[in-house]
């Protein structure tokens, strides 16, 4: 079966639909899946409900579905860089699922592991529990969290070969493997692409059975979400 399409919108082609479920990896803007994100955007589905560590920034990664109204629920850990989705959510356009970032991470790695719940002290006491069981383990109270599992989940790599074999490179690595596993169909937009046996097998990060559709990327933007850097000494 093959597996690369020219672009991001013949790889997304049949995939998408209203109200559905969308992973998107990334932590920031490292290792967002930009191309996959701007596809979605010019597809004009709405009503969808995007699981990602945060909402990227204005005019930029996800942010660009918020900007569009496109986007009915996130469920994420992080939400302060962007204005956007705090003036949404403040005037309850938006609904928000808030999630420990640990347990977010757990939530989907167990969806992709067919985990369908387990249970956690994060959380417990506070509004994180609110409306969900809670169970004693050894003396200990711990709430439930529900795995996540998605309709299709974006992701973004450094390398990949034709068989949808991926490595990730560093920090851009985030939440992009997990989220690999744990959809009906996962598509991976990479950096560089190569033949089949050109990556080491035990350098993969994400085997080429969870990747369905790929794309190959030409000079991806490497944007710097905050830069900080410091004075200079005077001469």
């Amino acid at each position: 079966m093959k597996k690369v399409y020219p672009d991001a919108t013949a790889a997304l082609a049949g995939l998408l639909r209203d109200d559905m479920m969308i992973m998107a990896g990334g932590f920031g803007l490292c290792g967002i899946p930009e191309a996959l994100i701007a596809a979605i955007r010019e597809s004009g589905v709405k009503g969808l409900t995007i699981v990602s560590n945060n909402a990227g920034v204005d005019g930029i990664g996800l942010g660009v579905l918020l900007e569009t109204r496109q986007v009915r629920k996130m469920i994420s850990s992080y939400v302060g860089e962007n204005k956007t989705f705090a003036t949404q959510y403040l005037a309850g356009e938006l609904q928000i699922e808030f999630n420990p970032q640990g347990t977010l991470a757990e939530r989907i790695r167990a969806g992709g592991a067919g985990i369908p719940a387990f249970f956690t002290k994060t959380g417990y006491g506070t509004a994180v529990a609110e409306g969900k069981e809670v169970r004693e383990f050894d003396g200990a109270k711990y709430i439930m969290e529900r795995g996540l599992f998605a309709d299709l989940a974006i992701v973004h790599a450094w390398k990949g070969d034709t068989e949808g074999n991926l490595v990730y490179r560093k920090t851009a690595r985030n939440f992009n493997p997990m989220m690999a596993t744990a959809a009906k169909v996962t598509v991976a937009e990479v950096e560089h692409l190569v033949g089949v046996g050109e990556i080491d097998p035990d350098h993969m990060h994400t085997p080429g059975i969870y990747v369905k559709r790929m794309i190959k990327l030409d000079n991806p933007a490497k944007r710097i979400e905050q830069r900080t850097v410091r004075k200079r000494d005077a001469a």
